[in-house]
């Protein structure tokens, strides 16, 4: 209830999201960003380290049908040998439904770039 505020959005792997939907949308949200970054179930729990595949499906099949949104977008970060294989199959699983696919590169954190690095020095 922000004066201004036109957007309340979540960005969420989806594994919690059919349970937390209904408070979610109560307080105003009318976005939401699914990190999905595989279709195959043993490639996600890899990815997240925890199962919970389908949950994201259903998450990112059902929102639009039960809820009127802003925006619904899918988030997958390619990673070649990982996921690079699958985009044609994202493009297909997503292109009947309500919501926008983001392809995002990948970009490693190896801790040498880190912000207190980058601005050290800086005045």
């Amino acid at each position: 209830k922000l004066e201004g505020l036109k957007t309340i959005a979540v960005t969420t792997n989806g594994i919690n999201l059919s349970r937390l939907l209904p408070r979610l949308k109560e307080a105003g949200l009318n976005g939401i960003n699914i990190s999905l970054d595989t279709l195959i179930p043993a490639k996600f729990e890899f990815i997240v380290r925890r199962k919970g595949t389908n949950l994201s499906f259903k998450a990112t099949v059902l929102i639009p049908a039960r809820m009127c949104l802003l925006y619904l977008q899918v988030n997958c970060v390619v990673m070649r040998g990982l996921n690079e294989d699958e985009l044609l199959d994202f493009v297909d699983f997503t292109k009947d439904l309500p919501l926008d696919v983001r392809f995002i590169e990948y970009m490693p954190f190896d801790g040498k770039d880190s912000c207190s690095e980058i601005l050290h020095g800086v005045e």
